[in-house]
């Protein structure tokens, strides 16, 4: 039987229109309308936020997130909230697990913390990392990720290109980020690790299926979510 195709809506509140609470309610919207739609796991991405307000946003989600199950949906995974690099709110505010950078804490560690603090849970966190090479992608599996997002697939980013910082310019064919797009060919080789892999970057309904072709576990975005109905990306994903 084909594995289930794994989607993560990653958030972004600030593409809403509004002041700081329209935001806030649009966002919480937004997660109860991925949960409804089987999503699987939310990475509350707001970077902006204190300690204490992305606290309180994490507790709000897990709210609404555990509010959107209903009798026709109990049969699915239950969304996961991931909060993005915190390990400290994520353990405060009750949430499935962490999202990491490749430069931020190992994942061993992070398992290692949450552990510590929840001695009486035997509940394991699930660790999601960020990654733009096919070194990242493996040392990622190897310090025991849940699961990888690569990209940019499509998309090419905005950030500079880190070879320009460092003097030590990468081989493209290796490298995704860094200023470069990743394409299909590449995102087939990091999805021979050992862990899923989720593709993120400019995937559209339209080119979401060629990820999966790839050998992608399923699909990572901001916008594919936060700007079309959940349930529709949710099928059309899934279906294809």
């Amino acid at each position: 039987m084909a594995q289930r195709c794994l989607l993560c809506y990653i958030t972004d509140r600030t593409a809403f229109p509004g002041d700081e609470s329209a935001r806030r309610r649009r966002l919480l919207e937004k997660i109860s309308e991925a949960a409804r739609a089987g999503v699987d796991y939310i990475q509350l991405r707001e970077k902006d936020l204190s300690s204490h307000e992305l606290e309180s946003l994490a507790r709000e989600a897990i709210r609404v997130i555990t509010s959107a199950r209903s009798p026709t949906t109990v049969h699915r995974p239950l969304t996961t909230l991931l909060i993005n690099s915190r390990t400290d709110v994520a353990l405060a505010a009750g949430a499935h697990g962490v999202h990491l950078r490749s430069d931020d804490v190992s994942p061993r560690e992070v398992r290692e913390i949450w552990m510590k603090c929840n001695a009486a849970s035997s509940r394991d966190p699930l660790i999601g990392v960020s990654c733009h090479t096919l070194d990242e992608v493996a040392q990622a599996a190897a310090n025991d990720a849940t699961f990888a997002v690569f990209g940019p697939v499509f998309e090419k980013k905005s950030t500079s290109d880190a070879a320009s910082k460092t003097g030590d310019a990468p081989r493209l064919a290796d490298v995704a980020g860094r200023g470069n797009i990743a394409g299909l060919d590449l995102l087939k080789r990091a999805c021979q690790a050992k862990i899923p892999v989720l593709a993120l970057g400019g995937v559209t309904l339209e080119n979401a299926a060629s990820c999966l072709a790839a050998g992608a576990a399923g699909i990572a975005a901001i916008r594919l979510f936060q700007e079309n109905d959940a349930a529709e990306v949710v099928r059309r994903i899934r279906d294809s």
